[in-house]
């Protein structure tokens, strides 16, 4: 028999299935929301195409007050559920502005169990008390900010604050002390909004050789001018210290449109890409999506034309209760977002923030949904699971805890690389904990003891 005959041969034999055939669900991710789907809102039911993914009507149509959002859904929700939001909105510490794409993609029918609604709207009937442990700027970025509008905890890493406005505020926003107007709960920090001010942050990042990598967040960029995006971009590629740069976005989650109708914007950001890659820069766009139902054909027509472009996307989640805190939502999201080119990079424990305690969960629930998602698709394509030390710790791998009290609550980090010899604490939502548990929470004296004993298990 010639070689050719055995190969045929070869290939003509019955091809033994290892694994039993996947049935349809397996392909689940790739089923995107088509049509016209925001036409079911009683105030988009007459809005075109055109007009209802043109970025400009997106601003302008927001919805910020129970009013405006009474007026855009009309009997789409009871009257019940308006009154919740309106002392909601009334308790949040955050603004609320939610983007007319976003509304289209709440369920109205459910809107209490929404993924979406638990994000951007809140509801009084749903908060529950903070944990005594957090603060309103959790993270300490204020106290590694050298100038206004910079926070450099890393060595080699700074995250540049330009803005302080973004196309949605997030109810569980990080900076809520410093995001948005002021609210009934929270007077805002101030950082570095204007030019004069940015210029003082330029001068910190001249001056420190190893600053190499500089992330550009707010705020949100996609609230930058084209002008300003091209001009802070290209003022850091002027340095030679800096080899990398994030511009941090939420907005392909909540209004991937802009990329697709703003073109000097998606301009701006295309040519940053471009002179960095040319000066051997590597030059990202970071996004934020959290819910696999956010993901529409716009949100991927958006995706194929940032990637067709050369603009490499990364994705950061956050661990929320009621949104993606289930192994199956997790595994769709990080499936739908690889199948958009978009690389989930990180999932972060919630940070501990005021008025949102009923948004996160524990370590315990990460480190389950992170084991069953690994595995599920290609390495590069799953994310770390992450805690923010707060206090200033920075991102540590969830299962780096020295310690962690399932019983009480208390996970024990440490930073050696960041802030030598200390230790930073996460705290579980008490809600979460056994009644016993939830009980020990309730005196003070209880409360230092079972801290104190958790760093000592730890050392």
């Amino acid at each position: 028999m010639t070689a050719v005959n055995a190969a045929s041969a070869i290939a003509d034999e019955p091809i033994v299935a290892l694994k039993p055939p996947v049935g349809p669900e397996a392909f689940e991710y790739k089923n995107l929301r088509q049509g016209e789907f925001w036409r079911h809102i009683p105030a988009y039911e007459a809005v075109d195409e055109k007009t209802f993914l043109d970025h400009i009507w997106q601003g302008r149509h927001s919805v910020k007050t129970p009013d405006e959002l009474l007026s855009t859904i009309q009997k789409l929700a009871s009257p019940d559920f308006i009154e919740d939001a309106k002392r909601g909105f009334m308790r949040a510490p955050m603004q609320v502005r939610v983007s007319p794409y976003m509304i289209a993609l709440i369920d109205w029918s459910d809107p209490y169990r929404d993924p979406i609604r638990t994000q951007f709207i809140p509801l009084a009937s749903r908060l529950l008390p903070d944990h005594p442990q957090l603060s309103l700027d959790s993270l300490h970025e204020q106290e590694d900010s050298p100038v206004p509008g910079l926070t450099h905890r890393y060595v080699d890493k700074a995250l540049f604050l330009p803005l302080n406005v973004c196309p949605v505020y997030c109810r569980f926003c990080t900076r809520s002390y410093a995001i948005g107007g002021d609210t009934e709960t929270v007077e805002k920090a101030v950082l570095a909004t204007d030019p004069k001010k940015w210029e003082r942050a330029f001068k910190y990042i001249e001056s420190r050789p190893e600053l190499e990598d500089i992330v550009i967040s707010g705020g949100d960029t996609y609230q930058l001018s084209a002008k300003s995006l091209k001009a802070i971009g290209e003022r850091l590629l002027a340095m030679p210290n800096v080899r990398r740069m994030r511009f941090a976005t939420k907005g392909p989650a909540v209004m991937p449109s802009k990329i697709l109708t703003d073109v000097a914007w998606t301009d701006a950001l295309t040519s940053i890409v471009d002179q960095g890659r040319k000066l051997g820069k590597d030059v990202m766009l970071h996004t934020h999506f959290n819910s696999p139902n956010e993901i529409t054909w716009v949100t991927d027509k958006a995706m194929r034309l940032l990637f067709e472009r050369g603009v490499m996307v990364r994705n950061q989640s956050v661990l929320i209760r009621g949104v993606n805190d289930d192994t199956q939502t997790m595994q769709l999201l990080v499936k739908r977002l690889g199948y958009m080119n978009v690389h989930p990079y990180y999932v972060y424990m919630h940070d501990m923030v005021k008025g949102v305690e009923d948004l996160r969960t524990t370590i315990q629930t990460a480190v389950d949904i992170e084991k069953f998602v690994r595995g599920s698709t290609a390495g590069f394509n799953t994310p770390l699971f992450l805690c923010d030390a707060p206090g200033g710790g920075g991102k540590r791998d969830l299962h780096s805890y020295e310690y962690y009290d399932r019983e009480n609550g208390i996970a024990v980090y440490t930073a050696p690389s960041v802030k030598p010899g200390k230790t930073f604490l996460y705290f579980d939502p008490i809600d979460k904990l056994q009644p016993d548990a939830q009980a020990r929470w309730r005196d003070e004296t209880t409360q230092r003891e079972m801290i104190e004993a958790a760093r000592a298990k730890a050392s």
